[in-house]
């Protein structure tokens, strides 16, 4: 596993969460990478894609709601959720661009 995602919890509709996701060895540069996230029931979605020119892209679901962004100083990638919905319970992975082996994920959970 390379990247593993942190930050998950129980929040109130419209709330906010910050996701983290580090790389799991320090020799491990964090370049493309995307977030995903799948709740129960359901297979697992791409939710943002940071690309290797600091481009992001988001799905439709989260765009205006959701932000990627990086601390290159501390090799890690947060994923800003605002204006949470209850459809946004989910556990949130994150992976590298091609993809490895999935970490653990966070436990995401909005309620109404």
């Amino acid at each position: 596993v390379q990247l593993q995602a942190s930050g998950g919890g129980l929040v109130q509709s419209g709330g906010s969460l910050r996701l983290s996701c580090a790389a799991t060895r320090s020799n491990i540069n964090i370049g493309a990478m995307a977030w995903w996230r799948q709740a129960p029931g359901k297979r697992r979605e791409q939710v943002a894609v940071l690309a290797s020119d600091g481009n992001v892209f988001y799905s439709d679901d989260v765009k205006g709601r959701f932000t990627v962004s990086r601390d290159n100083a501390k090799n890690t990638v947060y994923l800003q959720m605002d204006s949470l919905k209850p459809e946004d319970t989910a556990v949130y992975y994150c992976n590298t661009l091609p993809y490895s082996d999935w970490g653990q994920g966070t436990q995401v959970t909005v309620s109404s």
